[in-house]
Formats: C-alpha cells, sequence, structure tokens
C-alpha cells in the first residue's frame, strides 16, 4: 500500500470527510483490520482564507507548496490537496513536488465522462465557478459546464466562506442551492458538480432530481485506488 499526503485544513471539516472516506474505503477493500496510511498536512484555514480573498494566488501557492514539500519528505507517495479552490495552482505545486499530485477536477471529470454526462453545472467558491482552471479540466474530457448566475455566484460563495467555514450548515440555504440546481437544469444542466467539498455536507443526492458529483467523495476515492493500486 502507498501512502497518501493530504493537505487539510481547507477547511478541516471536508478534511475530517477525506479521512473517514480514505480510511472506509482501504478496509472495504483490503478487510480485516487494514486502514490507510496517511500523512496529514493540516494547514491553518485563516492563513489561507486571507490571501484568497484578496486572490494573491502567489501568496497562497508559498503557503501550499511548503505544505506539499514537508508531506513528500514525510514520506508521502502521492499528494492530495483537499478543496477545489486550491487546485488554481495546482501546477505550481506540481512543479516543486517528485510525487504524483490527483488533480480534484480531473478525478471529477472521470467520473462524468462514465456518466455519458456532456454538460454539467458547477457550483462552489466564485473562484473555482469563474475561473478557467476547472472548467478546462473539465473541457479536456469533452464537459460543458454551466455556473450560475452572477448573483447565484455571490450568494454561495458568501454561504461557503460565512457559514461552511465555520461549520454551519442551515436547511434554510440547503432549500437556495436546491433552488439554485434547479434553474441549471432548466439551462440544460445534466448534473452538478459539488465544486467545494464542504457543500457535499449540506446537499445529497436524494435532495436533486439530477446526478451529483461529490468532489470530495471522487477525490478520496481516487487517492484510494492509486494507494492500492
Amino acid at each position: 500500500m502507498k501512502t497518501i499526503g493530504l493537505i487539510g485544513g481547507l477547511t478541516w471539516h471536508s478534511t475530517l470527510e477525506y479521512y473517514r472516506v480514505i480510511n472506509r474505503e482501504v478496509n472495504k477493500r483490503l478487510g480485516g483490520a487494514h486502514s490507510a496510511k496517511i500523512i496529514l498536512n493540516s494547514v491553518d484555514f485563516a492563513e489561507v482564507k486571507a490571501p484568497t480573498e484578496k486572490e494573491d494566488w502567489t501568496g497562497i501557492a508559498e503557503i501550499i507548496c511548503k505544505a506539499a514539500l514537508v508531506t513528500e519528505a514525510a514520506g508521502a507517495d502521492c499528494l492530495v490537496i483537499g478543496a477545489n479552490t486550491m487546485h488554481n495552482i495546482a501546477d505550481k505545486v506540481n512543479a516543486v513536488i517528485n510525487i504524483p499530485l490527483i488533480h480534484i477536477a480531473e478525478a471529477t471529470a472521470t467520473a462524468i465522462t462514465k456518466r455519458s454526462l456532456k454538460t454539467v453545472a458547477l457550483l462552489g467558491t466564485k473562484y473555482t465557478m469563474m475561473m478557467d482552471f476547472y472548467k478546462d479540466k473539465l473541457a479536456e474530457q469533452g464537459i460543458n459546464t454551466i455556473i450560475p448566475s452572477a448573483t447565484d455566484i455571490e450568494y454561495i460563495n458568501n454561504s461557503i466562506y460565512t457559514e461552511f467555514d465555520n461549520g454551519v450548515f442551515l436547511s434554510e440555504t440547503k432549500q437556495q442551492y436546491l433552488r439554485i440546481i434547479d434553474r441549471l437544469k432548466g439551462q440544460g444542466a445534466e448534473g452538478v458538480i459539488l465544486g467545494c467539498t464542504e457543500i457535499p455536507i449540506l446537499v445529497k443526492q436524494e435532495d436533486c432530481s439530477i446526478p451529483v458529483f461529490d468532489t470530495g467523495l471522487i477525490h478520496a476515492l481516487a487517492a484510494v485506488e492509486y494507494a492500492l493500486g
């Protein structure tokens, strides 16, 4: 079994899910008392949130690259960054490490392709929704991306940074998300990417009439595939 390097704390709420899913899946596949080999490097989210809001991607890259190097030096065989938005600087991280970086958008695109979907909605921080780094990975696999209206983008982004990051998941916020998903379905979305690893804590497949892609789950399972493959 290979050792998974996980950069967490982005936020710790979703990092808990990564840790749980990876260990559960390894035990499911290997049985007995098996669990995953994980090196968890959990950063202080406050130090990441401030430069994110300033769109200081150079500053963010310095933090994540440092964490990646420490994780690799500790013995990790691959690297997983437990957040969608941070993959905006994935190329910079790749440039400083010598182990594979498992990209969350590539893993998600593969999962969508397996369902034979061609057009999906993308929810996440405003950076994930509006910048090209995520949509480009989807386009490489022939997937078209629809994003919400400007008003809905601001609503989603605000809920992520003022509610989810603080462990707050409100029923009224969930209902608004479901209304947004319905609007995107009406625009042709065949599925919806929950492109912030906290959103799946709020919105589940049973809440939606179109396929839901839980990026944290998909990413964690891709890490298990690598570790056991």
